[in-house]
C-alpha cells in the first residue's frame, strides 16, 4: 500500500489530474519530490 505513491508516473499523473498531495513510504520521499518538481516544471502553464 502507498508504493505506487512514489512512482515518478504516478506522481505525474496526479499532478495532470489535479491531486495536490500522494502517501508513499519514507525511503521514496526525495524520488517522489523531485518527480513532482519535475511534473510542474513540465507541466507550468505560460
Amino acid at each position: 500500500c502507498g508504493e505506487h505513491g512514489g512512482d515518478p508516473s504516478s506522481i505525474e499523473f496526479c499532478h495532470k489530474v489535479g491531486l495536490h498531495y500522494v502517501s508513499c513510504s519514507p525511503f521514496r520521499v526525495p524520488i517522489a519530490r523531485l518527480a513532482a518538481a519535475q511534473a510542474a516544471i513540465r507541466n507550468k502553464e505560460n
